[in-house]
């Protein structure tokens, strides 16, 4: 089996186990965390930080997440609307006058947190370094006409909506969403996660590795093997660069969990936490093409709201356990990827359902 390190508490011990046989099977390098009450019940890690398994998996070993990072960029707009420096309820042209353009004077800052706002690509063709400008990616979206009535339905906006979400943020901090989630999130809570990855931290990163299928799918935009580029990692594309592990992933995001306040530090109040729960869009997401139901940058279930990144990395948020759990992976896989995560949540489930 595996080889394990970290810290796991006894009676989860079956997270620990549910990791050491994913490395035995489909992963490279990867990391868990659970967060109880805020505390750390798993932080654990294994593996490879290299396809050619030469170098380990280290403590801080970090990696591209994908759109794990949807939930930080969610997470800023958020706390800007709990400090109500934001409405949620309000049209974006509030904030971004530009973005009236072509029809959208009715999109609301809630359509772009629920994949609603009708922009989930770009009409004009674009390049994987168009990605890295980003006046010139909001430009474009700011110009065009939504592909559908905002509000009325829900197409998974999987690259634009970090530059939506973050181009507001920007508008309405002065500063751009990957400088915020530092000095306001990131920061004080003294997590290791970063929209926009410092040159300092090179040295830790795993590069992305590609599903055994191929680096991409025809349709999209980018590919795996773009997220190893330096341009990539310097770059803040908020919905899908962000770099970090299990331990910042859930340390982050447990701020959710616990009411707004994590490690003496308060983020939110309470009921900011609760509006992750307002339900933008419940039905089958028209790019997807399956049910879903969307909250404030979330997917809900219950009283959990997680989300995923490409290839399978995973947070989840349970609020009446207070608990948060996390996965993140080097090694992407297309065809059931996001079961590795799934057997580190439900092995957290069974702990705290003894």
């Amino acid at each position: 089996m595996a080889e394990i390190h970290g810290r796991c508490e006894d009676r989860f011990g079956a997270v620990g186990e549910a990791l050491a046989a994913s490395l035995d099977k489909d992963d490279v390098g990867a990391s868990a965390a659970v967060y109880v009450n805020g505390e750390p019940v798993v932080d654990i890690w294994g593996g490879y930080a290299d396809a050619a398994r030469t170098i380990e998996w280290e403590r801080d070993t970090v990696t591209n997440v994908w759109s794990t990072t949807k939930t930080m960029t969610a997470l800023c707009a958020l706390i800007l609307a709990d400090r109500g420096d934001l409405d949620l309820a309000a049209p974006v042209a509030t904030y971004w006058p530009e973005f009236a353009a072509a029809g959208k004077d009715g999109v609301l800052v809630r359509h772009l947190l629920g994949h609603t706002a009708g922009l989930p690509t770009w009409d004009e063709p674009m390049t994987v370094e168009d990605l890295y400008a980003w006046p010139t990616v909001t430009a474009r979206l700011a110009a065009q006409a939504p592909h559908w009535e905002p509000g009325t339905e829900a197409g998974y906006h999987s690259i634009t909506q970090g530059f939506l979400v973050g181009e507001v943020v920007r508008r309405v901090t002065g500063r751009s969403v990957g400088t915020f989630f530092a000095e306001d999130v990131a920061g004080p809570l003294g997590a290791d996660f970063h929209i926009g990855l410092p040159a300092e931290h090179d040295h830790r990163v795993a590069p992305v590795i590609s599903a055994p299928q191929g680096d991409k799918p025809a349709e999209f935009l980018v590919g795996a093997s773009d997220a190893n580029t330096l341009a990539w990692r310097r770059a803040e594309i908020p919905a899908i660069n962000g770099h970090g592990n299990a331990r910042s992933v859930g340390a982050v995001q447990s701020v959710l969990a616990c009411g707004g306040a994590l490690r003496g530090v308060r983020l939110l109040s309470e009921p900011g936490c609760e509006r992750v729960f307002e339900e933008q869009y419940r039905g089958v997401d028209r790019i997807l093409g399956m049910p879903t139901r969307y909250g404030m940058g979330y997917r809900l279930e219950g009283h959990t709201c997680s989300w995923g990144g490409w290839g399978g990395s995973l947070v989840l948020v349970d609020f009446d356990h207070q608990m948060t759990v996390s996965y993140v992976m080097n090694q992407m896989l297309w065809d059931d990827g996001y079961a590795r995560a799934l057997g580190i949540v439900m092995a957290a489930y069974d702990a705290i359902t003894i």
